[in-house]
């Protein structure tokens, strides 16, 4: 979720991959090796970092409680918004007391150990930088670890509430809780630890991911699109009028997402510095990609172009560039940007059409798909230079070879993840149900599940 090494220098030129030296010297100067351990956190990366997790966190709360709201119906708002609000705090419970050490306790290939449970060992570091890892593969910050699990945490946050997307109007609450706690130590920590620990095995394999492509938003689009599928279509779904409650409030939850994304993938950088400033302007730049990209496709095969559609292709731009944004210049973000628009246009509207389930708020259709292709266009449109080391020098640029490895990553992430959620909501299915009664959905979960109304 992160290119992962702020400002470390002087790392043995042995690494074990490319990719591993590249996330041990991300920024560009500042003693980071373990036995520095005792110096003092540079304030400004540690100013940055606390920046940036305050955006993350405001992407969830109020942004994304705001979005999906938005775009349902008047009997379910309060309670979409409910379900962005609690995760908010249950999952920061769960990553404080396991998520964050089997995400980025030692473990091994695929998952952490219990070391960190509690975050042990952590509060009496807070005033150190600290170091991931150990040996060779060593990843040394410049920021306490204590800032370091914040910004961690509010990424923990904000993908399981991405999933209620594909599920709005018709999953039960106490369910819903029962899945976050499940699915967020059993899937979402693992595929954290792959990709972001320099003991994962995708960390290890060389593919790369700046903020999130494969572990926030394959992740949570795949448990999405499962969930769609195992729930079923909303009653009343192409007979009755689905149509958003209010659209205002769903531009005002895009637009926070959108100013929150500069924390998402600049403070991915670990600190503050010249990859910070070039993935802030990158994710501008596909921001504005997938907008135009969009609207356009609708605009020709609608006829007029949406607000709907506009908020979408922000989001759909965003999501590609998140796992390239450390690694790509300005042109090719505007290339993932558009291609972004397109494949997210298609993804909420042809494909789920053609397959039949019903993604609500287009959880799959935009994260999960925009996520795979900026996945994959990471492989072709890194940028040398932006990952050069002095352990290499040509540091790891676009090509074939890299392709693939982006592409074994998506493929691992998607299946794990896809057979994983299965087994928990099977699981939740058999002891207490997922959906809610025909009766209860038609009523609102607003008054069935929490015994308000908007008014």
């Amino acid at each position: 979720m992160r290119a992962i090494a702020p400002r470390a220098r002087g790392i043995a030129a042995a690494l074990a991959t490319p990719l591993t030296a590249f996330l041990a010297t991300l920024a560009l100067a500042g003693p980071a090796l373990a036995q520095d351990a005792a110096a003092a956190p540079d304030t400004g990366d540690t100013a940055w970092m606390l920046t940036s997790t305050a955006l993350v966190l405001m992407m969830t709360i109020p942004g994304l409680a705001l979005f999906y709201s938005g775009m349902v119906r008047k009997k379910n708002v309060l309670a979409t918004m409910m379900q962005s609000f609690f995760i908010a705090a249950l999952a920061s419970v769960i990553w404080m007391v396991a998520g964050y050490s089997l995400a980025f306790g030692e473990g091994g290939a695929y998952v952490g150990d219990l070391s960190k449970v509690f975050l042990s060992g952590v509060a009496e570091n807070w005033s150190a930088p600290f170091t991931l890892g150990s040996g060779d593969a060593a990843v040394a910050f410049t920021i306490p670890e204590t800032v370091f699990v914040m910004f961690q945490m509010t990424f923990a946050i904000i993908t399981p509430a991405l999933v209620t997307g594909a599920w709005a109007d018709r999953i039960k609450f106490s369910s819903l809780v029962v899945f976050t706690i499940l699915w967020s130590l059993l899937v979402y920590s693992p595929v954290a630890h792959w990709v972001w620990h320099p003991n994962g095995w995708i960390f290890g394999l060389g593919a790369l991911d700046f903020a999130g492509g494969t572990v926030v938003h394959i992740n949570a689009g795949v448990a999405g699109l499962v969930g769609a599928v195992m729930l079923g279509k909303r009653t009343g779904l192409g007979t009755e009028n689905m149509a958003p409650f209010n659209l205002a409030l769903a531009v005002i939850g895009a637009a926070m997402l959108w100013v929150g994304w500069f924390g998402f993938n600049a403070g991915s950088a670990g600190g503050a510095g010249g990859r910070a400033g070039m993935a802030m302007l990158v994710t501008q730049v596909a921001a504005a990609g997938g907008v135009l990209a969009w609207v356009a496709a609708e605009w020709v095969i609608k006829g007029k172009p949406s607000v709907l559609g506009a908020i979408s292709g922000a989001v759909a731009g965003l999501v590609a560039i998140t796992p390239a944004a450390g690694f790509v210049l300005p042109f090719p973000a505007l290339v993932i940007g558009l291609i972004a628009g397109l494949s997210g246009f298609w993804g909420a509207t042809a494909l789920k059409h053609w397959c039949g389930y019903d993604d609500s708020l287009d959880a799959f259709g935009v994260h999960g798909i925009c996520g795979i292709v900026g996945a994959l266009l990471t492989g072709i449109f890194a940028y040398g230079p932006l990952s050069a080391t002095p352990a290499a020098p040509e540091g790891i640029a676009g090509s074939f070879a890299q392709f693939m490895l982006q592409l074994y990553a998506v493929a691992a992430t998607f299946v794990f993840t896809a057979i994983g959620t299965f087994i928990i909501l099977k699981a939740i299915d058999l002891v207490m149900g997922l959906r809610v009664s025909e009766e209860e959905e038609r009523e609102g979960l607003d008054v069935s599940l929490h015994g308000e109304r908007l008014g």
